[in-house]
């Protein structure tokens, strides 16, 4: 099975990174996306983040109506700060009868370089790129690699720190939200402080 590994915070999941998810589940030959779900990236600040297990509570309730996107506590597992080589590393030894490829916004394929052993996953790996709106292009170095594959998926514009910050303000931000996470957001009084 081919599977797409779509890392992030998820803090909150929203509509934008559904649909993305959805477009290249349904469009790119993968068979399945795994919403990773990121205990603590490197470059955030995890005073920033809402529990471990509330945000994989969120993307379960996210995609339980998607049979080909699935939640992810692989990360949860492993040693903090962890990096994108150990998980994909855990997961062949895991899961030898998957096809693993990465699914990333043009954004950040322009820092892989930066990454942690980035030559390997290149080498052992396809990467899915989508758009973002962005005052530079990405970088022309991947341009024509043959691991990199450009998505014709929509292009999405909203952010988690957003929804966040229009919480605390007391704004509706409940159309950018899949309706459940709404609810258990709303529920349980997250991001209010």
């Amino acid at each position: 099975m081919k599977i797409g590994l779509y890392f992030g915070t998820f803090n909150p999941i929203h509509i934008g990174h559904l649909i993305i998810a959805n477009h290249i589940a349904e469009y790119s030959g993968l068979d399945q996306i795994w919403m990773v779900v990121t205990p603590h990236n490197p470059l955030k600040n995890k005073q920033t983040l809402l529990d471990d297990y509330q945000r994989l509570q969120l993307v379960f309730l996210a995609t339980e109506d998607y049979p080909k996107i699935k939640p992810s506590d692989v990360e949860f597992k492993l040693l903090q700060p962890n990096y994108t080589i150990n998980t994909l590393t855990h997961l062949k030894e895991k899961f030898p009868q998957h096809i693993f490829s990465l699914i990333m916004g043009e954004d950040n394929l322009k820092s892989l370089h930066k990454w942690k052993n980035y030559e390997i996953i290149l080498q052992n790996h396809e990467i899915y790129v989508y758009p973002r709106i962005s005052e530079e292009l990405p970088t022309s170095d991947y341009k024509n690699h043959p691991k990199i594959i450009a998505v014709d998926a929509p292009i999405i514009e909203i952010s988690s720190t957003f929804i966040r910050e229009n919480i605390k303000k007391k704004k509706n931000v409940q159309p950018l939200l899949p309706s459940k996470v709404w609810e258990y957001i709303d529920h349980n009084n997250l991001y209010k402080k």
